[in-house]
């Protein structure tokens, strides 16, 4: 029960930060890139530490940068195929995720995460 007291505490307060941040940036489109994801992402290493100490959360964070990393490849190539090639959004975007998927796991066994 005491770590989802935690969770909803860190979590909470977390978010709510970077709502406010996002409120206070124009233009507002940037509210919604600071609203879940790196709230959502420092709340969780904030509980890994507690419950699993400082190497533990730093081998999460790490695989936290390769999917950041894998996603931004994502959209680009999300992007190319609906820019360049015409493609529908729906198979743009199936065909994108293996992308992701390669990137994701690539860095992963490359140059290793969590443990």
């Amino acid at each position: 029960m005491t770590e989802y007291v935690v969770r909803f505490i860190a979590g909470g307060v977390i978010v709510s930060v970077f709502a406010i941040l996002g409120d206070m940036l124009r233009p507002k489109s940037f509210a919604g890139l600071l609203g879940a994801a790196p709230s959502v992402a420092l709340a969780t290493l904030a509980i890994a530490i507690v419950q699993h100490g400082r190497a533990y959360a730093a081998a999460e964070s790490w695989t936290m940068i390769y999917g950041a990393i894998a996603l931004a490849c994502y959209s680009v190539a999300v992007c190319h195929l609906l820019m360049r090639f015409r493609f529908a959004a729906l198979p743009a975007t199936i065909l994108a995720f293996a992308v992701w998927l390669v990137v994701a796991f690539g860095l992963l066994a490359s140059f290793g995460g969590a443990a």
